[in-house]
């Protein structure tokens, strides 16, 4: 970790360890780059119990070369600039956290509820680094995602299945009425949906989007062709039609479900 990053990172972690309510904070894996890097962002996942100050409070408790401030309120998000780092906090109730793993842990028919906000939430609690821990929460919480069953992924396969044929059929539909926009709108989805199903087939959780690529081709259940067709689908050029893009959808869907 680059000196700049970590002296960030702790300046912000002796601050919000402070105050009484928060449980532990952790760092999320978009500080690993360079601080050059446009991907490169300072973003502390501060899990909390009970009450947290509010937008205004905490702006000030940033200190004055906080700049750029914004909050997205209800969902306790701050974001701001020290010096041209990008910080990001993002508060969670480990109320609603508790919930939701006791949810995947006894009621795994309601995951369904999850088809749509996916486990990216799950990475992010398992994946982060930890900086700062008051009762070991944290640790069990991540003992509980490390032994999600069977049932549960296959329960989220057949979730994240259903939705990527159906973002096929969009795509199909979409190019015999020579839709460019929603083509290209399906096209994206379609691309989510099949790396989704491919996490859940490895027992992963989801990365951020911008990781998806790197990770969904490191994963060691693949089909064989997948990389090449990922590929051939996301290259723009003249010579690859919508229609030679939705064969390609295709076989990637039928080599996807036959796993």
């Amino acid at each position: 970790m680059k000196y700049k990053t970590r002296a960030l990172t702790e300046r912000f972690v002796s601050l919000l360890s402070q105050w009484p309510e928060v449980e532990c904070i952790c760092l999320n894996e978009a500080a690993d780059p360079d601080t050059l890097d446009p991907y490169f962002a300072v973003i502390l996942d501060v899990y909390y119990t009970g009450t947290i100050p509010g937008p205004e409070k905490r702006k000030k408790m940033y200190g004055p070369d906080a700049a750029v401030f914004e909050s997205s309120g209800s969902s306790a998000k701050d974001r701001f600039l020290i010096g041209n780092l990008p910080v990001r906090l993002e508060f969670k109730d480990t109320k609603k956290i508790d919930e939701l793993t006791s949810m995947v842990e006894t009621k795994q028919h309601d995951l369904w509820l999850l088809k749509d906000s996916g486990t990216y939430g799950f990475y992010r609690l398992a994946q982060g680094e930890l900086f700062f821990s008051r009762t070991g929460w944290i640790d069990q919480v991540r003992k509980k995602l490390q032994n999600l069953d069977d049932e549960f992924w296959t329960l989220m396969r057949d979730a994240i299945q259903c939705k990527m044929e159906h973002t096929l059929s969009d795509l199909g539909a979409a190019l015999i009425n020579d839709d460019e926009f929603y083509y290209l709108v399906s096209s994206a989805l379609f691309i989510k949906y099949a790396c989704l199903a491919l996490f859940c087939i490895n027992h992963r959780f989801e990365p951020s989007h911008r990781a998806y690529y790197k990770q969904v081709l490191d994963l060691p259940v693949l089909p064989d062709s997948f990389a090449a067709s990922l590929e051939t689908f996301l290259r723009g050029n003249e010579e690859l039609t919508m229609e030679r893009k939705y064969n390609i959808a295709q076989l990637m869907a039928r080599n996807v479900i036959a796993l």
